[in-house]
């Protein structure tokens, strides 16, 4: 249980019931990202991944993985509100498990939430056995905060570059 500025959170294994709740919440806290992601990137990339815009990709993505993939699921709870998830992969072949989507509803950001999945997730990695952890973001201005998150906890970043190219050109 995580008590903290007259709440206590505490940390469930998802159940389907928290389905729609923890979908919403992710749309909402990515909210702020999106715009600056779009200015950020060639549109003709944006375009390509977000075609039907990226509110509609993200809950399809998400849905899959809650749908797929509830055994690596973790779900902060205050009361009975889902408030924030985290879902974590196992990548045995690498001896690594991997923070595949971490999401707090912006109400409750900033009181420690996030910080308390991510422990959630790389105990889970632990008790697998895995010797190593690591997240995946992006290098554009609406994933700053998330940037400094993980560098705040102790990741290291590996230096990645992704290029594309528009062959309709």
């Amino acid at each position: 249980m995580l008590e903290s500025r007259g709440f206590s959170v505490d940390i469930v294994a998802y159940a389907p019931q928290y389905r729609d709740a923890l979908l919403d919440l992710a749309i909402r806290a990515w909210e702020p990202v999106f715009p600056i992601l779009a200015d950020d990137v060639p549109s003709f990339v944006y375009r390509a991944f977000y075609p039907r815009g990226w509110r509609q990709r993200q809950r399809a993505d998400l849905a899959e993985v809650l749908d797929k993939e509830p055994e690596g699921i973790d779900v902060a709870v205050d009361g009975p509100r889902p408030v924030g998830w985290v879902s974590t992969r196992l990548h045995r072949e690498d001896n690594m498990s991997e923070v595949y989507v971490i999401a707090v509803d912006p109400e409750y950001q900033r009181r420690g939430i996030g910080r308390t999945l991510m422990e959630c997730s790389f105990a889970r990695g632990r008790r697998a056995g895995m010797r190593m952890v690591m997240v995946e973001t992006g290098d554009d201005g609406g994933h700053a905060s998330a940037r400094a998150a993980y560098e705040s906890i102790g990741f290291e970043r590996w230096p990645v570059a992704r290029y594309f190219k528009d062959l309709s050109t």
